[in-house]
This record gives structure tokens, C-alpha cells and sequence, in this order.
């Protein structure tokens, strides 16, 4: 976060932390707003990878699941970089801008996932860049927000990662079937403060928790510390959100996940919880069955719900995904499982 933003949030009331920005001074009232109303948040504890240069796409396209030469100017996608087991380093949201690729992520995976991009560039004319700090973004949900937003801009995009550019705004319509619309904001700092003192008259303004619980309830994946080279990207929907291509061809890790996909063997899916505790599991954390505590599945995210429980998406066994079921971590805690808003497939025999 540039020193600048930093202190325009601070001027707005934001509480910080190591991360980015806590919350706006009232984190319960903030996650319970964030379901049932429109709210705004500073994206700054997601990183931004910038990669240029001519052969960028070519370069990209050898790297991930999805099919990179379908990112321009109208339209980001979802990502999976995996490793040569097919287990996922990172997940993308990817948008171009000024013919640069932009790959976002969780700010803490950045250097590590940058260092290894890099040692695939070789003789190819690709650069990378941290471009944390270069542009400013914020996100946004809900009906109110939405108005705000269309006062700005003709025609805001409709449909999942859409993208639409005014006056050096990049804006991106996020997936969120069922919980309203969503967008995420990329520009300069300078506009970026415009734009936020503009959603602040319909929004109200919250914290990462309360986003987080926003792209829980969509249902979208994604990679933490704790869970690098943890899941195939099946096992957390990713191609179910559109997030791999079967078509493009060779790519690091590929043949793992299209053999999976192929056999039709996916013994793991991706489910929502509600879990009794108020402290949320971290990614990684273990859920056992609760009779005979066999372990089946692993947390990939979660946030508080303000209501002394927690939202989180969980990587689980498709035959137990209805058990009974605990988190040890959490003292045993029940989990009950809840719906998403995209259909999963049953397993096969």
C-alpha cells in the first residue's frame, strides 16, 4: 500500500494492521452489513504481479490453466498456477491494462510465486514486476454500489470478469451468482480517492473480514501460506468457476489435472461450512469426521461472522461432505454444511 492511500484510509477512519485495513471501527457491525447491504473495501492486502513484454503472453499461457489469450481489455479469468504435480502454488484474478498482464493475489504468496515465474522466463522477453504500489484497488457489492457506480460509468460490465475501462479506471465485475453484484476497481491514486468519496455517500465502508465472507459465500477459491501445493485445482472448483481450460494444451502442471478431469476421479470438492466458533479456522485447518475422527478435508478460507460462528470454504471428501463434522483446532467445533451458489458434481463411481 503507497503512503498516500495509506493515509487517505487512515483519514477515512480505516483501523489498520500488518495486512492492510482491519476495519473501519466497527468489525461484528461491518461482516454482518457486508451480507445484507453495500459496502466498499481497500484491496491492498492483494498483491499485484505485473508482466510485460512481447513474448508475456506466450510466456503466461505455459504457466497457467486458463487459457491466457482470452484476457483483454473486455474480459480478466481465474487462474491456477500449479506445480508439476499438479498441486496449485497460487490462484490469479488476471486482467490486462496498457498491455500489461496483471496477476493478483494474496500479497503474502507475492515474492515467492514471482521468484518462480522467474525462473521460467529464460531467454524470453517477459519482465515481472511487483506492481503493489502502482495501482490502487478497492471493491465493491451490492445494489446502492452498484448505482454509484453507473453514475460514473456507461455501461458497467454484466457478466463474471467483465471488464470495463474509463478514464484510466480498470473496473472488473467479480463472480457472485446469488449475493448481489460485485466489482473490484484498479486506477491511480489520485482517482482512486474520487472514486471511493463516491461509493462512501451509498456504501459503507468495511474491512477485510467482512469482504472475505462476501467471496465465501460466492464461493471462490484460494491459496494461503499454509496451503501452497495443498489442492488440484478440481478439489476447490476451480474449473467449475471457469478457472481452467481442457483445450489450450501443455501448461506445468497440466497433465496431472486433465487426467483427473478426464477419468472423471475427483474424490475432493470445495463446500461452504458454518463453523461453531468465533474464531475462524485457519487455511490448512484440518476437519475431521466427528465420530470415529477420521480427518477428511482441509480449510481453504474463512472469516468471522459476527454471530459467535464462523463462514468457511472447505476442500472435502465428497462421500462425508454431508457426516457429521469437527475442526480439532477449534476445540472440536461443529461444522454444518450450507450451499453454494454453483451446482457440484456428485461423485463418480
Amino acid at each position: 500500500m503507497n503512503d498516500q492511500w495509506r493515509s487517505f484510509l487512515e483519514d477515512a477512519g480505516a483501523i489498520m494492521d500488518e495486512e492492510g485495513v482491519a476495519h473501519f471501527g466497527s468489525p461484528i457491525r461491518e461482516t454482518k452489513v457486508a451480507l445484507s447491504g453495500s459496502v466498499m473495501a481497500d484491496y491492498s492486502h492483494y498483491g499485484l504481479i505485473a508482466v510485460r513484454g512481447k513474448d508475456a503472453q506466450t510466456f503466461l499461457q505455459g504457466q497457467l490453466s486458463n487459457d491466457i489469450t482470452r484476457v483483454d481489455a473486455t474480459h480478466g479469468q481465474l487462474s491456477g498456477y500449479c506445480s508439476p504435480k499438479g498441486r496449485l502454488l497460487a490462484i490469479f484474478h488476471i486482467f490486462a491494462r496498457n498491455d500489461t498482464y496483471y496477476l493478483q493475489l494474496p500479497h503474502p504468496l507475492l515474492e515467492s510465486v514471482m521468484r518462480r515465474l522467474q525462473k521460467y522466463v529464460l531467454m524470453s522477453q517477459v519482465t515481472l514486476e511487483n506492481a503493489s504500489d502502482t495501482l490502487v484497488r478497492l471493491v465493491c457489492s451490492g445494489a446502492d454500489s452498484e448505482t454509484a457506480l453507473q453514475a460514473l460509468v456507461d455501461g458497467l460490465p454484466g457478466s463474471s470478469n467483465e471488464i470495463r475501462e474509463h478514464d484510466g479506471l480498470t473496473i472488473i465485475r467479480l463472480p457472485g451468482n446469488g449475493i448481489g453484484p460485485r466489482y473490484i476497481i484498479h486506477g491511480d491514486e489520485p482517482a482512486m480517492e474520487k472514486v471511493w468519496a463516491m461509493l462512501d455517500a451509498r456504501a459503507a465502508p468495511v474491512g477485510a473480514a467482512a469482504w472475505e465472507r462476501l467471496e465465501i459465500r460466492a464461493g471462490i477459491p484460494e491459496v494461503h501460506l499454509p496451503t501452497v501445493e495443498e489442492f488440484i485445482p478440481q478439489t476447490v472448483n476451480l474449473e467449475l468457476l471457469g478457472g481452467v481450460s481442457f483445450t489450450k494444451g501443455c501448461y506445468t502442471g497440466q497433465e496431472i489435472v486433465t487426467r483427473l478431469q478426464h477419468r472423471g476421479k475427483t474424490k475432493r470438492r470445495m463446500y461452504r461450512l458454518t463453523i461453531a466458533s468465533d474464531t475462524p479456522p485457519a487455511p490448512g485447518a484440518a476437519i475431521h469426521l466427528c465420530k470415529g475422527g477420521a480427518a477428511v478435508g482441509a480449510v481453504v478460507r474463512s472469516a468471522p461472522t459476527g454471530d459467535r460462528s464462523s463462514d468457511a470454504l472447505a476442500s472435502l471428501m465428497i462421500e462425508h461432505h454431508q457426516a457429521e463434522l469437527c475442526v480439532p483446532s477449534l476445540d472440536g467445533a461443529r461444522a454444518r454444511l450450507e450451499s453454494l451458489p454453483y451446482d457440484i458434481p456428485p461423485l463418480e463411481a
